[in-house]
């Protein structure tokens, strides 16, 4: 459920995951776009701090990135970057440690440089980087809904499960908007099979059960798309991958829609 946000300001969407190489990055850049492909504006937000690529996915050239807002050398307008697919970008830095360690200061002015921009967005999302350190944890408390990524693999199941975990004890008595998304399955029922591996323990363990976003099947257009620097809904349209993170755009405006 995305909630406690202004009908006027944009819905943040955090996508996390507690393991790399699940596809998270492929799945916040491919999301944006079918948010935009429904006529909203989108910001798509590279937070990864430590090793951006959402310009990579996107074969983009940024000038000036979210390091040299967070230090002061820029401004919002100069570091955004609109893609020709009608997505704002605001990139980070590849290969650069600089921001990895981002201290308390820092991440309140992330976290004021997403507020201000609010109203100028129907929705914001936060490309986070794997694994839970004080950032990833501080930005997914903050989101109005986090899609948490894992397969069918059984460490990425017991990295999912660590980062609900974190989340449910950050929230505290704030209301729940964690979702799972079940990455390269093999069919939707395996799928859905995953989902139900992880939501009995969460449902055992931390007393809540997150919601299943949707299942997205493995699809070697996904690899392809990645390979030339393209949209996955631009390059194969009508794909099996395509019409999967189409439906998770649409559950998750029915969701805010009836927030």
């Amino acid at each position: 459920m995305m909630s406690s946000r202004s009908s006027s300001e944009a819905v943040v969407i955090a996508i996390a995951s507690g393991k790399g190489g699940v596809g998270k990055t492929w799945l916040s850049v491919t999301l944006a776009h079918a948010l935009v492909q429904r006529d909203l504006r989108v910001l798509l937000v590279d937070c990864d701090l430590g090793l951006a690529n959402v310009d990579i996915q996107l074969g983009l050239m940024a000038d000036a990135d979210v390091g040299s807002l967070l230090r002061g050398d820029a401004v919002f307008a100069d570091v955004v970057v609109h893609h020709a697919s009608g997505l704002d970008v605001l990139t980070g830095r590849s290969g650069s440690g600089e921001l990895a360690g981002l201290g308390e200061t820092h991440a309140e002015g992330f976290q004021a440089m997403i507020a201000r921009v609010k109203g100028d967005y129907d929705c914001i999302v936060l490309d986070l980087g794997a694994g839970l350190d004080r950032f990833v944890r501080r930005m997914c408390r903050a989101a109005d809904a986090v899609l948490v990524i894992a397969t069918g693999e059984p460490t990425s199941l017991t990295d999912a499960y660590a980062v609900l975990k974190l989340y449910r004890q950050d929230r505290g008595a704030l209301p729940l908007g964690a979702h799972i998304v079940v990455n390269q399955a093999m069919s939707a029922a395996e799928g859905s099979r995953t989902h139900a591996t992880l939501a009995r323990a969460t449902r055992s363990f931390l007393d809540f059960t997150p919601p299943l976003a949707g299942v997205i099947r493995r699809d070697d257009r996904v690899r392809d798309a990645i390979r030339r620097q393209t949209l996955l809904l631009r390059r194969h349209p009508d794909c099996p991958a395509a019409h999967d993170v189409r439906a998770i755009a649409a559950t998750l405006l029915h969701q805010a829609d009836n927030a």
